[in-house]
């Protein structure tokens, strides 16, 4: 079987890194069985990373193709953008941090040739700081509990989809988007597979604490309800004790008079005051979901295109115009 690919990589300030990546990345394409183009997305970047990557698509033109993005949407609405433009029986996604050694582009075209619908990888000998791999584990954690899919790295971008997976996620309108997830909901075989990791070669993460943290957020209320329901035991357990509490202090000032009740009065103000933390925190989930039913509601774009440099001849011209109205169509559309 000789399935086309698809390489989709964004690029958010990589420019130290892009002639590595364009070298080494095609370097593994010409490995492949099948046809192949390589889809680079700029995020909106602001170190010159346009340029190269403009230079990029002049030089492979036929293979690789710049998509250029009018400003900062995020890692996952710049996916969504190459995903709209790829053409592939296969779509492989890719950082542009060299951190994934593209050498293991060809690996992942062969899981999917193997009848799998999702490959994902396990990052071995993992190069990031302590707190990265503690907070990249809660979250992998977080995921598994609350959608039930049992993969162990969502952090980890080098992954493998075939078609059809693809295009069902390109069908959904949701704006925050976490697609190793999203693509798992819609396969019948998902498997992961062991990756090399390397020490990023230049530049700096992207994902600050504070992303970070909006991911997690993101995680929670973009996937499942689970917070939801997380959130009613809670205020169950909350409620349980404070009946089990107000007995306790019934029985006490039957049995010792109402003196001794009165000394509880600061632990009374104490769970007074866990109602109203609970409360609080529940105004904030909720708030969180109303706010992605406002952003859904209001229908705006996840992406806007600058400019597209080069283009791709991946199943002919015919089909890389169809393929590029299609995404069009699709991003007037959402």
């Amino acid at each position: 079987m000789n399935m086309s690919v698809s390489i989709v990589i964004p690029v958010y300030n990589e420019a130290e890194n892009i002639d590595a990546l364009v070298r080494r990345v095609s370097e593994a394409c010409n490995e492949l069985n099948g046809p192949w183009e390589v889809i680079l997305v700029d995020d909106g970047s602001r170190d010159g990373s346009i340029e190269k990557l403009e230079a990029a698509a002049e030089r492979w033109d036929g293979k690789i193709q710049a998509i250029i993005l009018n400003r900062n949407y995020g890692q996952h609405a710049a996916i969504m953008c190459g995903f709209g433009h790829a053409s592939g029986d296969m779509i492989i996604t890719l950082d542009a941090d060299l951190q994934n050694p593209p050498e293991e582009i060809p690996r992942l075209a062969e899981m999917i040739e193997q009848g799998n619908d999702v490959v994902g990888t396990i990052r071995r000998n993992r190069q990031d700081t302590l707190f990265r791999r503690f907070a990249s584990g809660r979250i992998n954690w977080m995921v598994k509990k609350a959608t039930g899919v049992g993969m162990s790295d969502y952090g980890c971008m080098l992954r493998a989809y075939r078609k059809p997976v693809v295009e069902a996620m390109l069908q959904c309108r949701e704006r925050s988007t976490f697609i190793p997830v999203l693509a798992n909901s819609f396969a019948k075989r998902a498997i992961e597979i062991e990756v090399a990791h390397a020490e990023r070669a230049a530049g700096e993460s992207k994902y600050s604490v504070w992303k970070l943290v909006n991911l997690q957020f993101d995680l929670l209320t973009s996937m499942t309800t689970t917070p939801l329901r997380m959130l009613s035991w809670f205020g169950v357990a909350i409620a349980a004790g404070g009946v089990g509490f107000g007995l306790l202090l019934l029985i006490g000032r039957v049995l010792f008079g109402a003196e001794w009740a009165a000394e509880g009065v600061f632990t009374l103000f104490a769970i007074l005051f866990i109602f109203i933390g609970a409360q609080f925190v529940a105004m904030g989930l909720l708030g969180e979901y109303l706010g992605r039913v406002y952003h859904d509601v209001r229908g705006r774009p996840r992406y806007f295109i600058d400019h597209i440099a080069g283009h791709s001849s991946l199943g002919g011209s015919d089909a890389g115009e169809t393929a590029a109205s299609a995404a069009l169509e699709r991003q007037i559309q959402t």
